[in-house]
């Protein structure tokens, strides 16, 4: 068993931990040993709330991880407070998986990335859209060349989302809190690396956020693929599905998808005609499904890299590259240019 301690017992917490309790492969490899919170009401009534009747509670995360001698530190904290409960957790021995996003500055990133490299860690950020059935058959379907080599990924995100609460207050909130999904997705679909970006943020009239509650975005990967993101978290009356819906487009033809269960996909068959003649194609299913259950993947993935010695997907050192497409996105709306990523990660 491997010693776990979560620390940010807010409700996101619930869903880590309920992860964990369905799962048997996971209920059965890790044993939460502490709960941090600088309430420790929030920690006692998580404890209650999953039975945890032998976890030491605290608001010190250094005594709990020292008490408990933990060889995880799950960090479910708010995005501010990160950077300081990773580094404490990497210095007492700690693997760590992070909530995105994995730091509030590319800065901070690069370092908390430097210092699980000196203390010979893993640090993992929970990029739970990428283990969803529909991102992996997206990357299967891109991957098979059916609809030719890809040219474009185009994602709409628009939900009427009143959370309350510190989102409300955030700046760049649909960049820094949402779409940092999307884009790691994108990035994971296409598998190109990200060169450029176009943004322009705005908090449209009618809104209840403080600020840039909305954005458009295209990005240049590499191979000449072009990436666009058009988002809104106070679109009320049409709400898109939470993953974005979906065009990608390739040289012989186009893949639809609504972001839940609905594929489309035609690519051209005729070689004659102002519009040239399409077949249906189908978007197949996934022979193995072990990587499509959110949160319980990518616990997983990140348990078996502790085991294993691998690297888990989303990885710090890797997943740097998503937030990166954030940061290069937000200077590109305050300075209304474009805007390079070279040389902006580790």
């Amino acid at each position: 068993m491997l010693n776990a301690v979560l620390c940010g017992c807010g409700a996101m917490a619930k869903g880590w931990l309920k992860a964990i309790a369905e799962t048997p492969k996971l209920k059965s490899t890790v044993r939460i040993v502490g709960l941090v919170d600088v309430n420790p009401q929030a920690a006692q009534a998580l404890a209650q709330a999953f039975d945890l009747t032998d976890v030491v509670i605290g608001s010190s995360l250094e005594a709990v991880l020292v008490e408990t001698r933990a060889d995880i530190l799950f960090d479910v904290v708010i995005p501010a407070a990160r950077h300081d409960v990773v580094s404490t957790g990497l210095r007492l021995g700690c693997h760590v998986l992070s909530e995105k996003p994995m730091a509030v500055s590319l800065e901070e990133g690069s370092d908390l990335v430097r210092r699980a490299e000196v203390a010979g860690r893993i640090h993992a950020v929970v990029q739970n859209r990428r283990y969803i059935s529909g991102i992996r058959r997206l990357r299967a379907f891109v991957d098979s060349g059916v609809i030719g080599d890809l040219t474009g990924i185009h994602c709409d995100f628009f939900i009427g989302a009143h959370f309350g609460g510190f989102r409300e207050a955030m700046d760049n909130v649909l960049l820094l809190d949402m779409a940092i999904h999307t884009f790691d997705a994108a990035r994971f679909v296409a598998n190109k690396v990200p060169l450029a970006v176009y943004c322009h943020e705005s908090n449209p009239k009618g809104s209840w956020y403080g600020r840039d509650a909305a954005a458009n975005a295209i990005f240049e990967f590499s191979d000449d693929v072009t990436f666009t993101y058009r988002g809104s978290w106070c679109a009320e009356g049409a709400n898109t599905s939470w993953e974005s819906q979906w065009r990608v487009i390739g040289t012989k033809g186009t893949l639809l998808w609504d972001g839940n269960d609905t594929f489309s996909a035609h690519r051209v068959v005729g070689s004659d005609g102002f519009l040239r003649e399409l077949e249906p194609v189908d978007v197949p299913h996934l022979s193995d499904d072990a990587r499509t259950h959110g949160h319980a993947s990518v616990i997983a993935d990140f348990i078996a890299a502790i085991r294993d010695g691998s690297k888990p997907e989303t990885e710090s050192s890797d997943n740097i590259n998503s937030l990166a497409m954030v940061f290069a996105a937000i200077e590109s709306a305050r300075s209304r240019q474009r805007v390079t990523l070279q040389n902006r990660t580790v």
